[in-house]
């Protein structure tokens, strides 16, 4: 099966009725399958860093989700569908009980990938039956737990691409996901796009589905503002280096300084030099260093130093979501995301009056802590360990990435990872003006 054969929802176009929801069902979980499928049973079992899970666990785990969350409260004589699956993939949920080291699961060679299949089979085929069978009342309390299990496996869909790509950067053969990539294209000059700022609100405004740490919708006040209208590129990045920026201390946070000098970074996470030529890892393989493209894998402290070098700073959260709302005010989010099947960030191209690559190419580092908004409260019970037990440590992204699901596009989403890390599909714009937070 080609990965090209189907794309991601675009949006969350059904409706609370049962065959609906069972052909939003089938598209998530064959989506998952489809991704999977150009990868060996092999590929599929490892793990090549404690951040990087196996194929076959988000597989595994997502089904697990849809398993530990709907099946087993709502299935009549419900037996799982192998006892200790429970403890292999659950992830994080410690209310639903003990599980396997994360750093571990690559030493789980069973069950295998083709075993994990089976185990989505059943899943799938109860789900469905359940689905199918319960009455307008049940399925309406359900959906809200179904619809969060749809968009909980579409993150892993993107996790599952990043991971892989990891994977495979590591074999010296230096195999490729995925075909030929897309041609390059200009990346044309940088402008800034001016915001008044004032007192603005931020947050999902409602009506769709979000997940929680999203909520609620505040207030928020904003000096003025300038963004960038484009990402930074890599030939902006080569110039950063060659003026010593990963020599030079006083562009770095204390904590940044530190990672790069004890792990040695000299440049971002999938590139290396060969007979003086930059060479990037990307999922259609190993190829030179495009100065034109958005530069990418690049940590928090990264993208900070860069901002400092340039004599600007990083967009807060709130003035990002606030420039998204005033770009894309009543149009669908559009940009490089999964449905264009690139998976690697494009060239921004020609000015367009309004900011470019708003959605898509690189997940956007902010200069925002994760924290809560005024007023959160996550949900009772292991669903609500879904986000707000990580508001600590961690920095917000926003836009989306060249790997993420188009339903996952909006002004309100929030990423987050923690400050060193390389391996998302991240990338920088630049800010100026405002409250330097």
């Amino acid at each position: 099966m080609s990965v090209t054969e189907t794309t991601p929802d675009a949006r969350d176009d059904w409706v609370a009725e049962p065959q609906s929801v069972l052909d939003r069902f089938d598209r998530v979980r064959a989506y998952t399958e489809q991704l999977a499928a150009p990868l060996s049973p092999e590929d599929q079992t490892v793990q090549s860093m404690p951040d990087v899970s196996p194929t076959k666990w988000h597989r595994a785990h997502v089904t697990w989700f849809f398993e530990t969350f709907i099946l087993a409260e709502h299935e009549r004589d419900f037996a799982p569908f192998q006892d200790q699956y429970w403890f292999l993939f659950n992830s994080y949920y410690e209310q639903v009980g003990p599980r396997y080291a994360r750093p571990m699961r690559g030493v789980i060679s069973r069950p295998g990938a083709h075993d994990v299949g089976l185990y989505r089979g059943n899943v799938d085929d109860r789900m469905r039956d359940l689905v199918a069978g319960v009455d307008e009342g049940t399925l309406a309390k359900l959906l809200p737990t179904i619809e969060l299990g749809f968009h909980h496996e579409q993150q892993h869909q993107e996790l599952l691409l990043m991971d892989i790509k990891h994977v495979l950067s590591l074999n010296p053969l230096r195999p490729a996901y995925a075909g030929a990539p897309a041609p390059s294209g200009a990346a044309g000059p940088l402008s800034w796009r001016d915001y008044e700022g004032g007192l603005v609100e931020i947050g999902h405004e409602g009506g769709a589905f979000c997940f929680d740490n999203e909520l609620p919708r505040h207030q928020q006040w904003l000096e003025p503002y300038r963004l960038a209208d484009r990402l930074v590129t890599n030939g902006e990045w080569q110039a950063f280096m060659a003026d010593g920026g990963y020599r030079r201390p006083e562009l770095w946070l204390s904590d940044g300084w530190a990672k790069i000098t004890t792990e040695g970074w000299h440049a971002p996470f999938y590139w290396v030099e060969a007979d003086g030529v930059w060479l990037e890892h990307t999922l259609h393989g190993t190829r030179p260093v495009d100065p034109e493209l958005p530069v990418c894998h690049v940590s928090h402290y990264e993208a900070d130093a860069f901002a400092t070098w340039a004599g600007k700073r990083l967009p807060t959260e709130a003035e990002w979501e606030h420039a998204a709302q005033l770009e894309e005010a009543g149009r669908t989010p559009a940009g490089n995301l999964a449905d264009t099947i690139s998976w690697h960030p494009r060239p921004a191209g020609g000015p367009t009056g309004g900011l470019r690559q708003l959605f898509g190419d690189c997940w956007e580092w902010t200069s925002s802590s994760y924290l809560p908004y005024p007023g959160f409260h996550p949900p009772t019970g292991a669903i609500g360990e879904y986000n707000g037990k990580f508001m600590s440590a961690q920095m917000v992204l926003r836009g989306g990435c060249a790997l993420t699901p188009p339903g996952h596009a909006r002004a309100s989403y929030r990423n987050f990872f923690p400050a060193g890390a390389r391996w998302p599909l991240t990338g920088l714009r630049l800010a100026d003006g405002g409250a330097r937070v």
